[in-house]
């Protein structure tokens, strides 16, 4: 399958195919990593600007990384030091940037849908690190792609995602790229962040945590999203980590090959006791690694890269 797609957006409106043709050059692109000279030059004489008004440590970096590997000359855009702060407005912002012969254009926001908005009239590619508590792509395709590698294949198997479902960005692209290749979706966690509204989507809703556990091949645990809840939706961070929260005890209902993921950054002693996080079934610094090749893959892409280029 060609690659057609101008902009990555988020993964419920793509196809298992697409899908898998994103997972397929991420793989070659690792491969590439593990050389001696890591550069190549799909993207030579681009320029990649990461716009990030909303904080990022590991998605800009990664980002950042994966345009240098490709050749790309690269601007991180600072909303803190911009004239957004100004008073400009986010479609102007973009339209200065254009006129700069800006290229690609990574988004992260805190507003649901602003990459889509942008979509409707960038002549850049817009590459979505972020919006709101809507979708994080490029999250839910390095998450499956660690999966797919780990285990060999994604469909057929039992994944786990527990946590703050209803204001997580990951979730959501984790559940739409899980279930179009085939994944069983188990969600877990408070009833206030785990509603019913999610078996909509074609997952399991538990708010059993043994029962979430015991036949899961992955168990992906989310911190809570403080920073998108409107009011508290649960009596304390004690609480939450006495119910939910894993630890040694709670292993004992993990198969001992299950992998244990976190999209980052880790409250530990919250979702995850710290001895499990840098244990044997853990593949977070995995995920890390694994996102390099998946952004670069994203950026090859939409630029007009095919598959059989990336050698």
């Amino acid at each position: 399958m060609t690659w057609t797609r101008r902009h990555l957006l988020d993964l419920q409106s793509l196809t298992a195919e697409e899908l898998t043709v994103i997972l397929d050059t991420a793989r070659s692109f690792k491969a590439i990593n593990g050389r001696s000279i890591k550069r190549v030059p799909p993207l030579r004489g681009k320029t990649v600007v990461n716009l990030f008004v909303e904080p990022s440590t590991r998605t800009r970096i990664s980002f950042e990384l994966a345009a240098v590997r490709l050749s790309a000359d690269v601007v991180n855009f600072s909303a803190e030091a911009s004239s957004l702060k100004k008073g400009e407005t986010l479609r102007d912002t973009i339209r200065n940037l254009e006129a700069l012969n800006a290229d690609i254009i990574i988004l992260r926001h805190s507003a649901s849908g602003a990459p889509h908005y942008l979509a409707r009239f960038a002549s850049a590619h817009i590459i979505n690190a972020g919006d709101g508590a809507h979708e994080h792509p490029t999250q839910g395709l390095l998450d499956t792609f660690t999966i797919r590698e780990r285990k060999g294949r994604v469909a057929g198997l039992n994944v786990t995602i527990l946590g703050d479902i209803l204001y997580s960005r990951v979730a959501r692209s984790n559940i739409w790229a899980l279930l179009k290749l085939g994944a069983k979706v188990t969600l877990c966690g408070p009833p206030t962040l785990v509603p019913k509204v999610f078996e909509q989507f074609g997952c399991r809703v538990t708010w059993n945590l043994e029962e979430a556990l015991r036949d899961a091949d992955v168990v992906n645990l989310l911190r809570i999203q403080h920073e998108r809840q409107r009011v508290t939706m649960f009596p304390s961070l004690g609480e939450y980590t006495a119910l939910f929260g894993l630890n040694q005890a709670r292993m004992k209902w993990v198969k001992p090959d299950a992998l244990i993921m976190h999209p980052g950054p880790i409250n530990r002693g919250v979702e995850i006791e710290g001895e499990i996080a840098d244990g044997p079934q853990s593949v977070i610094l995995e995920q890390v690694t694994n996102g390099l090749a998946v952004r670069m893959a994203v950026l090859f892409l939409v630029n007009g890269g095919k598959a059989t280029e990336t050698e």
